[in-house]
């Protein structure tokens, strides 16, 4: 290796310190740079290593580091939440039954009453109204629900995420509590759950809403949830809500209207108009304002409806046809027993008369009634088929829902002396006989006139018009209390009926309606007007359930004796106690009755085309001042059948168009047997020495013109009829209170009684 030159001088290593050299060439290991296969010295350098990387790691990214760190944890906690969710719904899931027996409860039935017109009167059942599909309703209506409950409802699956986290969000910081339920959630609370607030029960709405999702349309969804839902006053349904604070349907519901609705679903009981008017306007314009916000209204459009005036819901439903919607809920159940579908009842009223009809009792009870003292009134008109055409109960339905002209029975006065005199022509008395009014004692009982004053001679007819009492207890005891009860009930009187002398005087508690009933027969001819209010009964798919049979009534009374009974109660309204009665261009007939201490005033009459029947008086009974059925029930009388009357081409009564009525001789028909005179011979009879089949003498001269005709022998100035039964309670003189027009008050001095010599005979 020549020409290479070596190094002098060998370089050894060497350990000493103070060998070490000072140049920067110097080459040395210290122990951490040395490699060793299995020093324990190797971890301490290993860990340092770690944890210097890792605090460069932080300084350099901590912020990503905590962004991933929190997606991580996030990612953790909602797999295990939803598998304990998933856990959650499994066992509150398998606690139902099975989803292949769920089904749609069945709507509560409804009972839909239409006038003879088709109108609606009222909708009757649990949810007070019918079910009406979307396209039916005011269009209004399903927009501004589905604003201000669930804007989303077209769009979510049944449960709407973004709508449970608003509520959640609001609800923890304070803000105004919401709740996240979907339209479908709250039906399916409504349709299938109770309303307790359980997780177990929040697990079954959600599962059943998504059962309803899959099962039915969001039309059809909307529709179940409009029908059903509470708004609110004893109210399901948009339908019965609209007819119970707007009275009408939920077809014709305006902007303001159904924006007061959707409104109500917040808190019906607290928002409901009959409670508080203003609180519901005012959810009323925030409904219209979210509409607005969300362009499905304009600006003017809001104006428009928030200038109307304010909803005032009575706290009841109001008006008198509520009353006949409650007397056919009676009848449907007599009728077809219980209802258990959707009905529609064809009625026999007439809104245009039911209104008018409602109107006059209103008016008369707030002018003069008010200052006279009476409270209450009813009215029933019924026509000559006895189908009620309108009908009163009383002053406010939504005060009092008792319905007097049905259930109140009173006793009807002198307005039951018809019946009587019915009676007696059918016995051979005519209109024209004598009877002489003058004092007469039947047992204890001595009926007077109103006036306390005597006439004397007078027809039979003039005795009638002029309600004069002491006629009628003669009559009544000629022809026998029990036949007048007979002729009574055939005529249309249900009610017991006492047989006294009394009866003569009305002192038998009778309905309004039954009494207004017996009097058709006169109008008609002489058949039974059963009074009904139902023409019709069908079901949903149509299918007639009844149909009243009232178009083949039997015969009651003869044309002659009801043509004789017309002739006489017209000259009640024409020179009578029921003047006040009269009508413009129109026949009429009809009776007064009062009873005593002016406790009940009554009125009942007729045209050709319709009977009504009118009362007055308090509920407690307390007496008014001095109103007589000649007054305030007369002026009604003749107000309502006015307006009943206006348009309609006046007609006759029944057998006073040509010529006057039938002669009384005319044979009966087949069906009515002829009237016979009582075989029994009275004191009455003895004194005067008129016998069985002798009633009727030739004329006796001296007579005023109004008492002219066939005239019967005279009976004496006071007669006594022997022992009949007590015609009704005494008064403290031992006398009988009196039941009708037969003058004062007890207590009140009566006029000086003439003492006669039967009187002196049996000892009186």
């Amino acid at each position: 290796m020549a020409g290479k030159k070596r190094p002098s001088q060998r370089m050894e290593p060497s350990f000493e310190a103070g060998s070490r050299s000072d140049s920067g060439n110097d080459f040395r290991l210290d122990a951490s740079e040395r490699v060793s296969g299995g020093g324990r010295g190797s971890k301490p350098a290993k860990s340092k290593a770690r944890k210097q990387a890792g605090q460069r790691r932080a300084r350099s990214g901590g912020l990503f580091g905590l962004i991933r760190f929190a997606i991580y944890w996030t990612l953790v906690l909602g797999i295990w939440g939803g598998i304990g969710l998933a856990g959650i719904l499994v066992y509150y899931g398998a606690r139902m039954p099975s989803a292949s027996t769920w089904s749609i409860p069945e709507r509560p039935p409804n009972v839909k009453i239409v006038s003879v017109d088709g109108d609606t009167i009222a909708n009757r059942g649990a949810t007070g109204g019918e079910a009406l599909s979307l396209d039916a309703m005011s269009p209004y209506i399903p927009q501004a629900v589905v604003a201000i409950e669930d804007r989303r409802f077209y769009s979510h699956f049944g449960i709407d995420p973004l709508g449970l986290a608003r509520a959640f969000f609001n609800n923890l910081t304070g803000q105004p509590i919401q709740g996240g339920s979907t339209l479908t959630q709250q039906l399916a609370k409504n349709l299938f759950l109770s309303p307790e607030r359980t997780i177990e029960r929040k697990v079954q709405e959600v599962l059943l809403s998504f059962w309803l999702e899959q099962h039915y349309t969001k039309d059809q969804i909307l529709a179940m949830y409009l029908n059903r839902v509470f708004f609110g006053s004893n109210a399901y349904g948009v339908e019965a809500a609209s007819r119970r604070y707007f009275n009408k349907s939920a077809r014709d519901a305006n902007l303001g209207e159904a924006a007061l609705l959707a409104g109500l679903l917040k808190a019906p009981s607290r928002l409901s108009p009959a409670r508080d008017p203003q609180a519901a306007e005012a959810r009323a314009q925030v409904v219209l304002g979210v509409m607005r916000d969300q362009g499905l209204i304009t600006d003017s459009e809001v104006a428009s409806a928030m200038s109307q005036p304010p909803t005032k819901a009575k706290s009841f439903w109001s008006g008198a046809q509520y009353y006949a919607a409650d007397m056919v809920m009676d009848e449907v159940q007599r009728l077809i027993g219980e209802v258990k579908q959707d009905v529609v009842v064809d009625t026999t009223i007439d809104m245009g008369l039911e209104h008018k009809a409602d109107q006059t009792i209103s008016k008369i009870l707030n002018g003069e009634g008010k200052k006279l003292g009476a409270t209450q009134a009813a009215l029933v008109a019924i026509d000559g088929t006895g189908a009620i055409r309108a009908m009163v109960g009383g002053k406010d339905y939504a005060e009092s829902q008792f319905n007097r002209a049905v259930k109140a029975k009173r006793q009807p006065g002198s307005a039951f002396k018809p019946f009587v005199y019915a009676t007696a022509l059918e016995q051979g008395v005519t209109p024209d006989s004598i009877r002489n009014d003058a004092p007469v004692r039947i047992g204890n009982w001595t009926p007077e006139n109103y006036e306390q004053k005597y006439r004397g001679p007078v027809t039979v007819a003039t005795a009638l018009a002029n309600s004069l009492n002491t006629i009628a207890a003669q009559l009544v005891m000629e022809t026998g209390p029990d036949n007048v009860i007979k002729l009574a009930h055939r005529m249309g009187i249900d009610s017991e009926l006492q047989s006294n002398a009394s009866i003569a005087l009305g002192t038998s508690e009778v309905s309004l309606t039954e009494l207004t009933s017996a009097y058709a027969p006169f109008m008609n001819g002489g058949y039974r007007a059963t009074p009904h209010i139902i023409r019709r009964i069908t079901g949903a798919d149509g299918k007639v359930l009844y149909e009243n049979t009232y178009d083949n009534p039997p015969r009651v009374i003869s044309g002659a004796i009801a043509a004789n009974m017309n002739a006489m109660l017209s000259r009640v309204i024409t020179e009578g106690t029921g003047k006040a009665a009269r009508i413009d261009g129109w026949q009429a007939a009809g009776k007064s009755g009062t009873t005593q201490s002016f406790r009940d005033a009554l009125f009942v009459g007729y045209t050709s085309n319709l009977t009504a029947g009118i009362w007055f008086g308090n509920d407690d009974g307390t007496p008014m001042k001095k109103v007589t059925g000649g007054g305030l029930p007369a002026k009604a009388w003749k107000d309502f059948m006015t307006a009943a009357h206006k348009g309609l081409s006046p007609a006759p009564l029944f057998g006073l168009g040509n010529g006057g009525p039938a002669p009384l001789d005319a044979a009966p028909p087949q069906d009515l047997p002829p009237a016979q005179a009582p075989q029994q011979t009275t004191i009455m009879d003895i004194i005067s020495g008129v016998f069985p089949g002798e009633r009727e003498a030739p004329p006796r001269p001296g007579l005023t013109p109004e008492q002219t005709g066939a005239v019967a022998p005279l009976p004496p100035a006071s007669g006594n009829f022997g022992n009949f039964p007590s015609p009704g309670p005494m008064e403290a003189n031992g006398g009988p209170v009196p039941p009708a027009d037969i003058g004062p008050a007890p207590g009140q001095p009566r006029g000086t009684r003439p003492t006669t010599l039967l009187d002196v005979i049996m000892g009186n």
